[in-house]
């Protein structure tokens, strides 16, 4: 029956808000739990990329006669064997991604643009005879200059990349080439007058290399092809619809040809939002007639995968005596690799959406180098923007002698006020943020010598998107939901949770599955923060379906008017005068009897979400940086959010300690670091170094729950904005440390020394 059923909201809860055991724990903590690599299928193949050791070079010719010959190869694929593409076609990834770009990343065209860009694959019957395969692969290169630093790309005698790459976005186009591939100017106001009005004016240069996502599951599929075109493929992946779009458009394959299911994902963060070994794993099972499986080495994933931008940053801001900003101009130079789509525009935006600032101009420019295509990474491009914003921000507190809290709180946007990029604010959490890290214990603790505090705010809009979701109930009573956006933080427990606080059952009476791309409509990425308010929203929709149906089935088997039935606690209860003598019958009851009232009983959903609402976070870092060598000791460490509603607070405190323990490691350590050749020199977690459990304090955590009006049970999302601030955090409490302005992230020993010795 047709039903247009508006989400009414709630505020009593009895599941959620709740923190029951999560649904996968048991799998994954006794290895039964099958990741992307743990998938085989009978006859299958080993197939291994074979990667350009160049940074910039034209590929004269690959000859693979000889690999081919060799005993145990089954295949072998090389640009020719992949369609060319029109530049304007896009899929929908974790952000809109030209396809074009995605097809000359997988395999490499008429140059290979990075160390390790890919230029063909093999497949064959032992992973020993593959590698031999590929050694006999011979690839003619001619070198070319290269160029790996964002403000070095932009220069007018940098080497171009892309002869056919003319700068969007300016008035006119240009008549050369170059780099730039993108100009974005974000403007309001009146920044002269701004500044005029400004009693003090802070102008820094910032600098952030890029970051990996640091994922201990390296990318990894098994494709199969049947002899009548319909393919198979077995993925880890944040987003297995949008891998189906990318895949069939770059394989010139109709999507309805491919089914692709999910697997479970030993961490993204962004970075499996978009295809790698994918289209060439189907290509190398299309031409072998057999199953093929392929797995990223280490190396692999930081040559080859996406990385987060590194980015080169200008800010001038302006503040009256008490603190008020006037103006903020800035230039912000975000690269993304040797492939346009860095979100430079949107990461100034991100770093401004915080504060109530009129007079604003901002200068953003997207950039190509020769560096792995850049992928997500959490929240793409706000870490770095916040940033220098923040760091800019707390000199001001300083200079002024102000409290660095108590300037962001005269600030503060708050409901009503309009958003730099564009909406106006609803309900906001940004003030009882900054509140909530003001009256933490955390803020009273003493500090000793070489010991500082610093502090920074962080934004994220959220996203909704495109979401599908399918409840259906058994006749025994239990209820299974069928997603489509993988898990990669509790969305399961989180979708059983609102299917149970909807129904009125327990919650262990609820099982979540992730559905391959065949058994339901289409869904967007996991990422952006949108799951929980999305897919809730579909679970919630889809729930409250089935009590209607409920409902009616009641009605038939009393013979009463549905309109006298009401649903309470779980259960089906005549109502008014015709009720007669007829009893309430329970959720397994009405279930039992599906088969005898009109059949199975389940409830969709298909949705296009809006109404995210707006996330903000206060980060608090206490450090102690030894003068002597430039190590930095996190003492003490909090993160307060705004998560609307928590619908599973062990989750979003997860959430909260993974991105801080993320941005932590970034500020300190993390950093691409390439050589004169253009080659990664540190493409491992030997030489790069993230953090681990001894490197870190326990870090405290606060949520803060300000509903989200877009949500029936006021959800926000929380795992992006938990990375925004931590750098900027970091930066201050070290630049407090060593009473030096840092601007260069990371800020490893060597660059500390030498900010103090300087």
């Amino acid at each position: 029956m047709p039903l247009d059923m508006e989400l009414t909201p709630k505020t009593v809860f009895d599941t959620v808000g709740s923190r029951p055991l999560r649904p996968d724990g048991n799998d994954k903590v006794t290895g039964r739990a099958r990741y992307g690599a743990d998938m085989a299928m009978a006859g299958m193949l080993f197939g291994l990329v074979l990667r350009s050791p160049h940074a910039h070079a034209t590929i004269v010719s690959i000859d693979t006669s000889k690999a081919e010959a060799l005993e145990g190869v089954k295949a072998v694929v090389t640009r020719d064997d992949f369609p060319a593409l029109d530049g304007d076609e896009t899929a929908k990834a974790e952000a809109e991604e030209n396809l074009w770009d995605a097809a000359r990343n997988v395999m490499a065209r008429d140059k290979a643009l990075y160390d390790g860009h890919a230029v063909a694959g093999v497949a064959a019957t032992s992973m020993a005879i593959a590698r031999k395969a590929l050694k006999l692969i011979d690839v003619t290169y001619e070198v070319l200059p290269h160029v790996t630093d964002v403000d070095e790309a932009m220069r007018d005698d940098a080497p171009v990349l892309h002869d056919d790459l003319f700068t969007e976005g300016l008035d006119k186009t240009p008549e050369s080439p170059s780099n730039i591939c993108g100009y974005t100017k974000v403007a309001t106001g009146d920044v002269a007058k701004g500044f005029g009005d400004a009693d003090l004016i802070v102008e820094r240069d910032f600098v952030t290399e890029a970051a990996h996502q640091g994922y201990i599951e390296p990318h990894a599929c098994v494709a199969a092809i049947s002899r009548d075109g319909l393919a198979d493929l077995w993925v880890c992946t944040q987003g297995h619809f949008s891998i189906r779009t990318m895949c069939a458009a770059i394989l010139g394959m109709n999507q309805s040809d491919l089914r692709v299911t999910s697997s479970e994902i030993g961490g993204g963060f962004g970075g499996k939002t978009t295809v790698f070994l994918e289209p060439v794993c189907l290509a190398l099972a299309k031409k072998s007639h057999r199953p093929v499986k392929m797995t990223m080495s280490r190396d692999e994933v930081f040559r080859a995968s996406g990385p987060t931008f590194s980015t080169s940053m200008k800010i001038r801001m302006g503040v009256t005596s008490d603190g008020k900003i006037t103006a903020c101009e800035g230039r912000f130079s975000y690269q993304h690799g040797a492939f346009a789509g860095s979100s430079a525009g949107f990461g100034a935006t991100c770093a401004m959406a915080g504060y109530d600032c009129v007079n604003i101009d901002f200068d953003c420019y997207d950039v190509v180098l020769n560096r792995p295509k850049a992928a997500a990474y959490r929240a793409p491009g706000a870490p770095m923007s916040c940033y220098a914003i923040e760091s800019v921000l707390d000199e001001i507190a300083q200079k002024l002698d102000m409290d660095p809290i108590d300037l962001r709180l005269k600030n503060a946007v708050k409901e009503g006020m309009n958003s730099v990029y564009g909406p106006t604010f609803g309900p906001i959490g940004f003030v009882e943020c900054l509140e909530a890290a003001r009256d933490h214990p955390n803020m009273k603790a003493p500090l000793g010598p070489n010991q500082a505090r610093g502090i920074a705010g962080g934004f994220w809009p959220n996203f909704g998107g495109l979401t599908s979701v399918s409840v259906n109930v058994t006749d025994d009573g239990n209820v299974l939901v069928s997603l489509g956006t993988p898990d990669i933080g509790g969305s399961r427990a989180g979708m059983c949770m609102m299917a149970a606080e909807e129904l009125g059952i327990a919650y262990d009476r609820v099982q979540a599955i992730i559905a391959d791309t065949s058994s339901l409509g289409f869904n967007d990425t996991t990422g952006g923060s949108r799951v929980t308010h999305s897919a809730g929203m579909a679970t919630i929709e889809a729930s409250r379906k089935i009590i209607e149906i409920m409902k009616h089935r009641a009605a038939q088997v009393w013979g009463i008017d549905v309109d006298a039935v009401v649903w309470e606690d779980g259960q089906v209860r005549p109502s008014g005068p015709n009720a007669g003598d007829n009893k309430a019958m329970s959720f397994a009851e009405v279930a039992a009897i599906a088969g005898s009232t009109g059949g199975p009983i389940a409830g969709h959903a298909e949705i296009n979400a809006e109404g995210a609402g707006a996330s903000f976070g206060v980060h608090v870092a206490d450090v102690e940086v030894d003068p002597e060598t430039g190590q930095t000791t996190v003492l003490r460490y909090l993160a307060v959010q705004d998560a609307g509603k928590a619908i599973h607070p062990d989750y979003v405190e997860g959430q909260y300690q993974g991105g801080a323990a993320q941005g932590i490691g970034w500020a300190l350590n993390e950093e691409y670091i390439y050589n004169a050749d253009g080659r990664l020199q540190n493409p491992g977690f030997l030489d790069y170094r993230m953090p681990v459990a001894s490197d870190l304090p326990m870090i405290d955590t606060v949520i803060v729950e300000v509903p989200n009006p877009g949500h029936p049970y006021g959800v926000r999302g929380v795992g992006e904005t938990p990375i925004i601030p931590p750098l900027a955090a970091m930066g201050n409490a070290v630049s407090r440390a060593i009473d030096r302005r840092l601007g260069e992230i990371p800020m490893s020993p060597p660059r500390i020394v030498e900010a103090i010795d300087g």
